[in-house]
This record gives C-alpha cells, structure tokens and sequence, in this order.
C-alpha cells in the first residue's frame, strides 16, 4: 500500500480505501458496508500539485494506527505524534525540536534503517539509536559521572521514557477467544470499547510503566508452523541479552498479551482467515482452514486459544530531562525494575553481593 503520494502528500486528503488493495477512493463509496460511513473521492490533481517533505502525518498514517487503529499497537506511537507538545516528546515536539520521522530515520535510496522486533530477527545494519546524535557520555558535570557509567548498560531510553501513552491509552490486553459472542458492548474509564464481536475482548492502560529486559540487538521469535505448549505463554518475540552480556542493555519494552487461535491437533498457531472469512461467518474452525491454506501449512480442523506474548521497544514519548528517572526511581522502595528477572540477586544499590 506504499506509493509515492503516501508518503508526500501535504494536503491530508491522501489515503486508501480498506478494501481496495492498495488504491484510494476514485468515486464515492461506503465503508464499512452499511455503516453510512462515506470515503469522498481523492483529488489527485490536487494532491500531486502539492507534494512535498514527509512529515510526521504522512509516516503516521500507518505506523499510529498499527494494529487495528490509532494507539492500539506500539504505545509510544500514536495520532498526538502528529503534532506533539514538547512535553509529550521533546524531539516531536513544535515548541520543541520539532524533529520529523526522517530526522532520526534518514533514508538512503528509499530504505529507511529501524527495527522491528516482531519482523527484524537481527538489528545488524538496521538499527539507530540515541548515540547518532549524543555522544556515550551525554550527561555533563561531575555529579552526573554515575549517570554516564550507567549508560554503558542502561539504554537512553529507560530512564528518559518513564512512561509511555501518555496522551491516548495504548491496547495491552487482547482476547480473540471471546470474539463472536452478541453482548452489549461496555466502556471503560477512558470510553474506549472493551469488546467487539469481530475481535473479542480488551485492556487499555495509560501512562504505563515499561516492562524492563536486557537487549543486545538480536531476537528470538516464533516462525509459523513451530510447536506450541497451549498451557504455557507462547512467547512471539524475545529481546535477547544478560547481564552478562557486554553488548546488552536494560531497555524498556511495551508487552502486548492476549489469547489467540491454535491447531490443538498440531499445538501450532493458525493464520485464520478474518476479512470476508471470520468477520462474516464467525466460525473459527472454518476461518483456520481457509487462512492455513494461504500459507501452506496443514490444518487439523480443531482451534483452540493460547495466551501469547509480544514485545515492542519503546523508543517515542522522550520526556524533559528534568522529568527523566532519578536514582530513586529505579533503587529504593519504588522499586521499578524486577531485578531477579534481570539476573540480580535484589537491588544492587541496596543489597550487598557480588552483583
């Protein structure tokens, strides 16, 4: 869906209709199909008439509405992105940096470097960071010594992005096996819908805390048709890195959990079919066979549901370094990290051993 007027139209009329495969809307038309819900036609003389820079916008059209929709996916990406206060980013912001996507993702002949966990198994040649601009040792001034020694094996990022979906709550929590049911639909605190029959059940949180790994720029991940364990968290992506591990560093990470369809006859996870499959006849068996065949992979006629998990660096929402972590936040009794997942007998700070 990646065409030269997506990335560099100015005028904000440019984009495509769902169901086109790729195209806009050359004439009037519908969607969702009864919904009353109108796509006017694109004026493509005009839009070619004004093309110009990419900008947030044009990079957001797509990468803020991963996954469905605005600030479902990442949690650190969303549509306030497009015109940011410095408070919500300092590099976004327009009484800030005022930085665009390409500002950081410099391309060369159209590629732009990045990575990401769920499609990058290695961030070799791909990957920028916060050391293209600032130096190893950013933090100036004598007392800030110990903050430049744990940059060594803290990245910029954990202390410098507290939280993430400060502005609009992010998805955390997404249950395909209750799709399908016809329930009134509910509201949470925030008056998002916690339920829709085409894609089950959800969680949305604000203001969340990262969840913390060692990352060394390499990961593990799930391949279509590997074995699953249905009674145990089937993992889709993992960072890689320890402690021990010199290229490594603490990073912070958005989790994204939920429940998804297995073959319980294979214990492997199905691609179903959900565009004019599942979404019209809510048959999962059925939705299974139909999707597995478009991948070439076997199907035993049975679904089952499976908790899985996947990982997203957070990397967006960088705060004013005076509201970046202080030593209390991470050590002490506001205990932010879980030291014994990271490799640590406790809080090095406040426990006496040979960490």
């Amino acid at each position: 869906n990646i065409d030269c007027l997506i990335c560099h139209d100015t005028t904000g009329t440019y984009r495509k209709f769902p169901t086109a495969a790729g195209h806009p809307a050359y004439e009037e038309k519908e969607f969702p199909p009864k919904s009353g819900r109108k796509w006017n036609p694109v004026d493509l003389v005009k839009v070619a008439q004004n093309v110009g820079r990419t900008q947030r916008r044009n990079c957001g059209a797509c990468h803020f509405y991963g996954g469905g929709g605005d600030h479902v996916k990442h949690g650190d990406l969303d549509s306030t992105l497009a015109e940011p206060v410095r408070q919500l980013d300092v590099h976004m912001g327009t009484d800030g940096g005022n930085m665009t996507c390409t500002t950081c993702h410099v391309s060369k002949h159209h590629r732009f470097p990045g990575q990401a966990l769920s499609v990058s198994v290695s961030g070799e040649g791909k990957t920028i960071g916060c050391p293209k601009c600032h130096t190893r040792t950013p933090h100036k001034g004598e007392h800030k010594k110990v903050y430049n020694k744990h940059a060594r094996r803290v990245a910029c990022q954990t202390c410098h992005i507290p939280t993430f979906a400060r502005a609009l709550p992010t998805k955390v929590w997404w249950d395909w096996s209750k799709a399908g049911e016809k329930r009134k639909v509910q509201k949470d605190e925030y008056g998002l819908k916690t339920y829709h029959r085409n894609k089950g059940e959800f969680k949305w949180q604000k203001d969340v805390v990262p969840e913390y790994r060692w990352f060394n720029g390499q990961v593990k991940r799930y391949f279509l048709g590997d074995t699953v364990d249905p009674m145990k968290v089937t993992l889709l992506n993992f960072p890689q890195g320890s402690k021990d591990d010199s290229n490594a560093l603490i990073t912070p990470f958005k989790v994204m959990r939920g429940k998804q369809p297995y073959d319980s006859g294979q214990n492997i996870l199905v691609v179903p079919k959900l565009f004019g499959g599942y979404w019209k006849h809510f048959d999962w068996d059925k939705a299974a066979a139909e999707g597995m065949k478009t991948v070439g992979l076997e199907f035993s006629g049975n679904v089952g549901f499976t908790e899985t998990e996947m990982f997203w660096k957070v990397n967006h929402m960088v705060v004013p370094k005076a509201q970046a972590l202080e030593c209390v936040d991470c050590h002490t009794s506001r205990e932010r990290f879980n030291w014994k997942a990271l490799g640590y007998s406790g809080d090095p700070w406040l426990v006496k051993t040979t960490d």
